[in-house]
């Protein structure tokens, strides 16, 4: 039986999300603002009909904004991180085989059922009931793309998402003219093909995924070599990118953030690094992995021209660790080599390095880790991962990171987290 690559991908995933919570924004044009609400990366179908472009910082658009009532939202990343997971739950009912491949966007692979003349049979129906239950669970739209490889999948969900008139499902190798789906998408809209490599087709006369497909194959691996080669035989159907099911373990873990105002204080500093830490430490837990070097970094901002500053400083641990209060403990010393006077900082950050699972860890002979002590802060660091999952984030906080620092994060326009924080469920009056 033939086997089938689907790519799921939720249509305007953060606008959408807060479509989920708010009805009264469904059908209005929405855009979602980056950190400290600067650019805009995320557009509802509405605000993307109005030209609104993609990436434009917030306030060069404001007017735009502003004379169109569009409504303007900052990052709701806790709200969008329980949707991208219910939604993944979601999709893994529905395929063999699911391989998550950012927030919003997965791949997954079925079996292909045969038609009446013996041939591969379509799975658009298949497509269209998925749709309708990923709406009514979630709320969401979604659109499918269906195929034999992940290239040709991706290039499927491309006309899905364009074209209207395929209900936002596209099965290529089920239409009867699959070359013109593939002349259809240019060759800087395929996946795998980079600015530099679009322009290098693009002198040479190649410029869709058809002219991709059919160019010879010496030419595309000396220039790409077997990773060009690989995509060109995935567009010729040939399936060389399997599923990865389970992500390969991370070699570093980095939280940074820029300030909505410049710090210039060294305990907002401290207060700041500590926030990074706690952060990158929950994320090191649930990887189940242990970091045995951390990496401070500071700069100010790259528009103070000659007062420009930029420095780093790391520290190595005895022992690998995953716990909060050794990791605060060895990295918060560093802000005092890293903090200048007189140097304004715009952005700080934590990378965690040297990580290692947490199945085997190597002791050190000159300080030793009792046993029974390592468990007590094991079961305390998932009591407080507990609390901190079940009640919000913050729930349970270090004193280091300070209470409402005026260097956070700026969010303005901010919706609840009402999938989260049972606080903030919506009300509805009857």
């Amino acid at each position: 039986m033939a086997r089938a690559t689907v790519l799921i991908d939720g249509n305007n995933f953060y606008a959408s999300c807060e479509a989920v919570l708010d009805a009264s924004v469904i059908g209005r044009p929405l855009v979602v603002l980056s950190n400290n609400d600067g650019c805009i990366v995320s557009r509802s179908a509405e605000a993307r009909a109005l030209g609104i472009p993609m990436g434009a910082p917030c306030f060069k658009v404001r007017a735009e904004l502003q004379r169109h009532n569009v409504i303007v939202r900052s990052s709701n990343y806790s709200l969008y991180a329980d949707m991208s997971m219910r939604l993944m739950a979601t999709l893994e009912q529905w395929v063999e085989e699911l391989e998550i491949y950012s927030i919003d966007e997965a791949f997954g692979l079925l079996s292909r059922p045969p038609s009446l003349d013996g041939q591969p049979g379509e799975l658009r129906t298949w497509g269209l009931e998925l749709r309708r239950q990923v709406r009514r669970r979630l709320g969401l739209p979604v659109a499918v793309g269906i195929a034999s490889t992940k290239v040709r999948a991706k290039i499927a969900n491309r006309i899905a998402k364009r074209d209207p008139a395929h209900g936002g499902v596209f099965d290529l190798e089920a239409v009867a003219d699959a070359d013109a789906a593939l002349e259809s998408i240019a060759i800087e809209d395929v996946w795998g093909i980079g600015r530099r490599l679009s322009r290098w087709c693009r002198l040479r006369g190649i410029a869709h995924a058809r002219a991709l497909r059919d160019m010879p194959s010496g030419e595309l691996r000396r220039r790409c070599g077997v990773v060009g080669v690989r995509l060109q035989q995935e567009l010729r159907g040939i399936a060389c990118l399997p599923l990865v099911e389970e992500p390969p373990a991370k070699r570093e873990t980095c939280v940074s953030r820029s300030f909505s105002t410049p710090i210039r204080c060294r305990e907002e500093l401290r207060q700041a690094v500590a926030t990074y830490l706690v952060r990158a430490a929950e994320k090191l837990r649930r990887q189940r992995q242990l970091c045995g070097c951390v990496t401070v970094f500071v700069r100010s901002s790259p528009f103070d021209g000659s007062s420009f500053y930029s420095n780093a400083a790391t520290v190595r641990l005895t022992t690998a660790s995953n716990d909060t209060g050794v990791l605060l403990a060895a990295a918060l010393p560093l802000v005092e080599e890293l903090f200048r006077p007189h140097k304004p900082l715009q952005k700080a950050g934590v990378l965690l390095q040297q990580l290692q699972g947490d199945s085997e860890l190597q002791g050190h002979l000159l300080e030793p880790l009792e046993p029974a002590q390592q468990r007590r802060r094991q079961a305390l660091m998932a009591v407080v991962d507990g609390l901190n999952r079940r009640y919000g984030s913050a729930t349970v906080q270090w004193a280091a990171c300070g209470l409402a620092p005026r260097w956070a994060m700026r969010r303005s326009r901010l919706s609840g987290a009402a999938t989260t924080r049972i606080a903030e469920l919506p009300r509805v009056w009857a």
